[in-house]
């Protein structure tokens, strides 16, 4: 960086400040710069050839007086050091590490919600075997909770215009494919059943990326799939209780849920709207989508009547499990658009997994299922796996 000022002819050496003889009136310090101007054509050239580190202070001994001739006036050069690179370099550290602990306690928060809403949920349909109604009121409950949000100013109100609810709806239909095909499964097997098929979804992910995005992966990605899908297998081996309907939704959902990250992913790119806002628009968008559907296929007098043998069964406190599994439904999921907000939709199937492992845990837990030591071998297998996966991609 070079800059030029114009001052009287004017000596610097070491830290003393010296004006040449023919001056009569010293100059202060502090009023050295603000006083300069020009006088006789004369001039100084002060030059910084390196980055200036600045300290708290900035003394006079920093400067050299360089001479020169009487033409061009006295040259003033100002030298600084330069900062250490290892400076720059330790500032970024900690951002890094702060973003590593923020996605962190996303993905532990998202797992957690999730376990939660899995086991309100199959409680829910237990007692009330209706998954389009079920998924409806799911995404009602986010729908409603996000609009009084921003009403109220808690949260602030996302900027869209048309062309984003146009990249939105493909997105919306994923999802809602997505979420109808995971409660019917539910609705029809075990919980633990359920997840060891979703637990495919990183093979769908990989594959989907690999054909319809032409993106290509080293082989130890690929081998390190196996170890996450046969563990997850392996861990809920007692729990399988083989239905064609359970299967195939939990298959449709895998399919679904990929091609759901993936145009998010996109869609999020360049947008100025947040990941928590945006899940709150996919989830509008969804309800309108599927509330038709909802009606033609099961319908307002099915819903009646299992609503009174549901309350018959089960009392005032059904009505706490439906809120329960609509709020924490809303909830995970807003979590887990926060954490997509930070990283690939690769990872985030990665993330899914392990989230099942927690989800088949608890249910074993909660439902009284017995455990066979096939069970914590399984679930070992497949944290290995999602180690290997990790350490293959980077």
């Amino acid at each position: 960086m070079i800059s030029s000022l114009r001052q009287p002819v004017v000596g610097i050496s070491g830290s003393d400040l010296l004006l040449r003889q023919r001056h009569a009136t010293p100059i202060k310090a502090r009023s050295f710069l603000p006083s300069l101007s020009r006088e006789k054509g004369q001039g100084s050239l002060v030059s910084v050839q390196k980055p200036l580190h600045i300290g708290a202070s900035l003394g006079v001994g920093n400067f050299v007086s360089v001479k020169s001739d009487a033409k061009r006036g006295d040259l003033v050069k100002c030298e600084a050091y330069e900062a250490d690179r290892s400076e720059v370099e330790g500032a970024s550290t900690p951002s890094e590490a702060a973003k590593k602990v923020k996605i962190g306690i996303y993905f532990a928060t998202w797992w957690a919600l999730n376990v939660v809403f899995n086991i309100y949920n199959k409680k829910v349909l237990n007692a009330y075997p209706y998954p389009w109604l079920t998924s409806t009121l799911s995404l009602a409950c986010g729908s409603l909770m996000m609009l009084i949000s921003w009403a109220t100013g808690i949260a602030e109100a996302p900027k869209t215009d048309p062309e984003f609810w146009k990249s939105l709806f493909p997105v919306a239909v994923a999802h809602t494919i997505g979420h109808v095909a995971a409660t019917v499964s539910m609705s029809k097997v075990a919980v633990s059943f359920t997840h060891i098929i979703k637990s495919g979804e990183p093979a769908f992910s990989v594959l989907v990326s690999r054909f319809l995005l032409g993106e290509s992966f080293p082989v130890p990605v690929y081998l390190s799939l196996i170890p996450i899908i046969g563990g997850c297998a392996l861990a809920a081996v007692t729990e399988l209780n083989f239905n064609m309907i359970g299967f195939m939704g939990a298959m449709i959902s895998n399919l679904a849920f990929v091609f759901r990250n993936i145009f998010s992913k996109k869609g999020m790119k360049g947008k100025s709207v947040s990941g928590m806002n945006y899940y709150a628009c996919l989830s509008i968008l969804s309800l309108a989508i599927l509330t038709p559907f909802a009606i033609a296929v099961e319908g307002p007098q099915m819903w009646a009547a299992g609503w009174q043998t549901a309350m018959s069964q089960i009392g005032p406190q059904f009505i706490w499990w439906v809120a329960a599994q609509s709020v924490f439904y809303h909830l995970y999921n807003q979590v887990s658009y926060m954490s997509l907000d930070q990283i690939s939709p690769l990872t985030f199937s990665i993330g899914n997994t392990m989230k099942r492992i927690s989800v088949i845990v608890s249910s074993i837990i909660i439902f009284h299922t017995p455990v066979q030591p096939i069970n914590a071998l399984g679930a070992a297998i497949a944290i290995l796996g999602t180690f290997l996966y990790s350490q293959a991609k980077q």
